[in-house]
Protein backbone atom coordinates (compact mmCIF):
# COMPACT_ATOMS: atom_id res chain seq x y z
CA UNK A 1 0.00 0.00 0.00
CA UNK A 2 2.72 3.03 0.83
CA UNK A 3 4.25 1.67 -2.48
CA UNK A 4 1.00 2.37 -4.57
CA UNK A 5 0.76 5.25 -2.47
CA UNK A 6 4.16 6.52 -3.36
CA UNK A 7 3.92 5.91 -6.88
CA UNK A 8 -0.01 8.26 -7.05
CA UNK A 9 2.79 10.98 -5.63
CA UNK A 10 5.63 10.28 -8.30
CA UNK A 11 2.68 10.24 -11.09
CA UNK A 12 0.69 13.70 -9.99
CA UNK A 13 4.09 15.41 -9.43
CA UNK A 14 5.31 14.17 -12.13
CA UNK A 15 2.78 15.03 -14.25
CA UNK A 16 2.05 18.60 -13.04
CA UNK A 17 5.69 19.13 -13.93
CA UNK A 18 5.85 18.02 -17.66
CA UNK A 19 2.67 19.54 -17.75
CA UNK A 20 3.95 22.73 -17.65
CA UNK A 21 5.00 24.89 -20.74
CA UNK A 22 8.85 24.57 -21.63
CA UNK A 23 11.13 24.58 -24.40
CA UNK A 24 10.73 20.70 -24.58
CA UNK A 25 7.15 21.29 -24.66
CA UNK A 26 7.67 23.44 -28.25
CA UNK A 27 10.01 21.61 -29.61
CA UNK A 28 7.00 18.12 -29.27
CA UNK A 29 4.78 20.42 -31.20
CA UNK A 30 6.93 21.82 -33.87
CA UNK A 31 9.16 18.63 -34.43
CA UNK A 32 5.42 16.66 -34.23
CA UNK A 33 4.24 18.78 -37.07
CA UNK A 34 6.60 16.44 -39.31
CA UNK A 35 6.63 13.00 -37.60
CA UNK A 36 4.02 11.87 -35.00
CA UNK A 37 6.96 9.97 -32.98
CA UNK A 38 8.99 13.08 -32.23
CA UNK A 39 7.35 13.18 -28.54
CA UNK A 40 7.96 9.32 -27.98
CA UNK A 41 11.64 10.37 -29.72
CA UNK A 42 12.49 13.64 -27.66
CA UNK A 43 11.51 11.33 -24.55
CA UNK A 44 13.79 8.89 -25.36
CA UNK A 45 16.97 11.93 -25.48
CA UNK A 46 15.27 13.06 -22.21
CA UNK A 47 15.86 9.61 -20.32
CA UNK A 48 19.65 9.33 -21.64
CA UNK A 49 20.15 12.25 -19.56
CA UNK A 50 17.18 11.65 -16.72
CA UNK A 51 18.15 7.79 -15.61
CA UNK A 52 21.90 8.43 -15.09
CA UNK A 53 20.87 11.84 -13.51
CA UNK A 54 18.53 9.92 -11.12
CA UNK A 55 21.45 7.56 -10.10
CA UNK A 56 24.33 10.39 -9.72
CA UNK A 57 21.82 12.86 -7.24
CA UNK A 58 21.18 9.94 -4.69
CA UNK A 59 25.45 9.86 -4.88
CA UNK A 60 25.41 13.58 -3.81
CA UNK A 61 25.49 15.51 -7.43
CA UNK A 62 22.24 17.77 -5.70
CA UNK A 63 24.93 19.89 -4.32
CA UNK A 64 26.81 20.84 -7.91
CA UNK A 65 23.02 20.97 -9.36
CA UNK A 66 22.10 23.92 -6.92
CA UNK A 67 26.12 25.92 -7.44
CA UNK A 68 25.68 29.17 -9.16
CA UNK A 69 28.02 28.18 -11.94
CA UNK A 70 26.52 24.90 -12.75
CA UNK A 71 23.05 27.47 -13.64
CA UNK A 72 24.92 29.95 -15.08
CA UNK A 73 26.72 28.00 -17.66
CA UNK A 74 23.66 25.44 -18.57
CA UNK A 75 21.53 28.49 -18.92
CA UNK A 76 23.85 30.49 -21.37
CA UNK A 77 24.39 27.10 -23.37
CA UNK A 78 20.82 25.85 -23.16
CA UNK A 79 19.78 29.96 -24.11
CA UNK A 80 21.82 29.69 -26.87
CA UNK A 81 21.15 26.03 -28.35
CA UNK A 82 16.98 27.17 -27.92
CA UNK A 83 18.47 30.74 -29.98
CA UNK A 84 19.53 28.81 -33.26
CA UNK A 85 17.06 26.10 -33.35
CA UNK A 86 14.52 29.06 -33.12
CA UNK A 87 16.56 30.82 -36.34
CA UNK A 88 17.04 27.90 -38.07
CA UNK A 89 13.20 27.12 -37.87
CA UNK A 90 12.34 30.57 -39.17
CA UNK A 91 14.99 30.57 -41.87
CA UNK A 92 13.87 27.27 -43.45
CA UNK A 93 10.19 27.84 -43.29
CA UNK A 94 9.59 27.92 -47.02
CA UNK A 95 11.73 24.49 -47.67
CA UNK A 96 10.41 21.34 -48.28
CA UNK A 97 12.39 19.79 -45.45
CA UNK A 98 10.50 21.80 -42.99
CA UNK A 99 6.86 21.37 -43.91
CA UNK A 100 7.12 17.91 -45.40
CA UNK A 101 6.14 15.27 -43.58
CA UNK A 102 9.87 13.65 -43.59
CA UNK A 103 11.86 14.04 -39.84
CA UNK A 104 15.46 12.71 -39.15
CA UNK A 105 14.68 10.48 -36.54
CA UNK A 106 18.16 11.26 -34.97
CA UNK A 107 17.36 15.03 -34.77
CA UNK A 108 14.57 14.68 -31.78
CA UNK A 109 16.38 12.46 -29.72
CA UNK A 110 19.53 14.68 -29.99
CA UNK A 111 17.30 17.73 -28.93
CA UNK A 112 15.72 15.90 -25.91
CA UNK A 113 19.02 15.05 -24.77
CA UNK A 114 20.53 18.62 -25.53
CA UNK A 115 17.31 20.37 -24.05
CA UNK A 116 17.00 18.40 -20.77
CA UNK A 117 21.16 18.90 -20.06
CA UNK A 118 20.97 22.67 -20.63
CA UNK A 119 17.99 23.64 -18.74
CA UNK A 120 18.86 24.89 -15.38
CA UNK A 121 15.25 24.56 -14.08
CA UNK A 122 14.96 20.93 -14.94
CA UNK A 123 18.62 20.59 -12.80
CA UNK A 124 17.01 22.57 -9.77
CA UNK A 125 14.03 19.78 -10.09
CA UNK A 126 15.97 17.03 -9.75
CA UNK A 127 18.25 18.85 -6.63
CA UNK A 128 15.31 19.57 -5.27
CA UNK A 129 11.63 18.20 -6.04
CA UNK A 130 13.52 15.15 -7.28
CA UNK A 131 15.74 14.14 -5.01
CA UNK A 132 13.07 14.32 -2.29
CA UNK A 133 11.42 11.48 -4.40
CA UNK A 134 14.53 9.31 -5.22
CA UNK A 135 15.01 9.33 -1.65
CA UNK A 136 11.97 8.12 -0.41
CA UNK A 137 11.98 5.67 -3.37
CA UNK A 138 14.98 4.19 -1.88
CA UNK A 139 13.95 4.02 1.71
CA UNK A 140 11.36 1.53 0.00
CA UNK A 141 14.22 -0.50 -1.69
CA UNK A 142 15.69 -0.72 -5.21
CA UNK A 143 12.08 -2.06 -7.04
CA UNK A 144 10.58 0.99 -5.66
CA UNK A 145 13.15 3.25 -6.81
CA UNK A 146 13.14 1.47 -10.74
CA UNK A 147 9.44 1.73 -10.70
CA UNK A 148 9.60 5.54 -9.46
CA UNK A 149 11.73 6.15 -12.41
CA UNK A 150 9.62 4.47 -14.71
CA UNK A 151 6.65 5.72 -14.03
CA UNK A 152 8.26 9.64 -14.03
CA UNK A 153 9.85 8.58 -17.04
CA UNK A 154 6.68 7.53 -18.90
CA UNK A 155 4.60 10.93 -17.38
CA UNK A 156 7.27 12.82 -19.40
CA UNK A 157 7.07 10.52 -22.60
CA UNK A 158 3.20 9.86 -22.66
CA UNK A 159 2.89 13.36 -22.99
CA UNK A 160 5.71 14.75 -25.29
CA UNK A 161 4.02 11.96 -27.68
CA UNK A 162 0.35 13.39 -26.88
CA UNK A 163 1.39 17.09 -28.21
CA UNK A 164 3.36 15.36 -31.19
CA UNK A 165 0.56 13.66 -32.45
CA UNK A 166 -1.43 15.98 -32.21
CA UNK A 167 0.64 18.48 -33.68
CA UNK A 168 1.15 15.68 -36.10
CA UNK A 169 -2.83 14.75 -37.47
CA UNK A 170 -3.63 18.84 -36.81
CA UNK A 171 -0.83 19.77 -39.64
CA UNK A 172 -1.82 17.47 -41.97
CA UNK A 173 -5.26 18.96 -41.93
CA UNK A 174 -3.57 22.70 -41.83
CA UNK A 175 -2.43 24.26 -45.56
CA UNK A 176 0.94 25.29 -46.28
CA UNK A 177 -0.10 28.55 -44.78
CA UNK A 178 -1.23 26.88 -41.60
CA UNK A 179 1.80 25.06 -41.38
CA UNK A 180 4.04 28.05 -41.23
CA UNK A 181 2.03 29.58 -38.92
CA UNK A 182 2.51 26.95 -36.26
CA UNK A 183 6.39 26.66 -37.19
CA UNK A 184 6.38 30.47 -36.35
CA UNK A 185 4.59 30.22 -33.23
CA UNK A 186 6.94 27.25 -32.14
CA UNK A 187 9.71 29.04 -33.23
CA UNK A 188 9.23 32.24 -31.35
CA UNK A 189 8.54 30.44 -28.25
CA UNK A 190 11.78 28.73 -28.38
CA UNK A 191 13.78 31.91 -28.81
CA UNK A 192 11.74 33.77 -25.87
CA UNK A 193 12.59 31.01 -23.93
CA UNK A 194 16.06 31.32 -24.82
CA UNK A 195 16.32 34.84 -24.44
CA UNK A 196 14.69 34.10 -20.90
CA UNK A 197 17.98 31.59 -20.35
CA UNK A 198 20.09 33.94 -20.85
CA UNK A 199 18.52 36.58 -18.81
CA UNK A 200 18.58 34.37 -16.03
CA UNK A 201 22.01 32.81 -16.36
CA UNK A 202 23.25 37.10 -16.16
CA UNK A 203 20.86 37.32 -13.41
CA UNK A 204 23.21 34.43 -11.21
CA UNK A 205 25.78 36.35 -12.65
CA UNK A 206 26.04 39.38 -11.57
CA UNK A 207 24.18 38.17 -8.18
CA UNK A 208 27.41 36.33 -7.83
CA UNK A 209 29.91 38.55 -8.75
Amino acid sequence: MNLLFFLFQVFVISLSGVLAPGPVTAAAVSMGSRSKYAGTLIGIGHAIIEFPLMVLIMLGMDTLLKSASTQIVASLAGGGLLLVMAIQMLANLKTAAVLSGKAPKARPILTGLILSVSNPYFLLWWASVGLALATRATQLGIWAFALFAVVHWLCDCAWLQALSWTSFKGSNLLSTRGKQIVLVICSLALFLFGLFFIYTALGLLFKSS
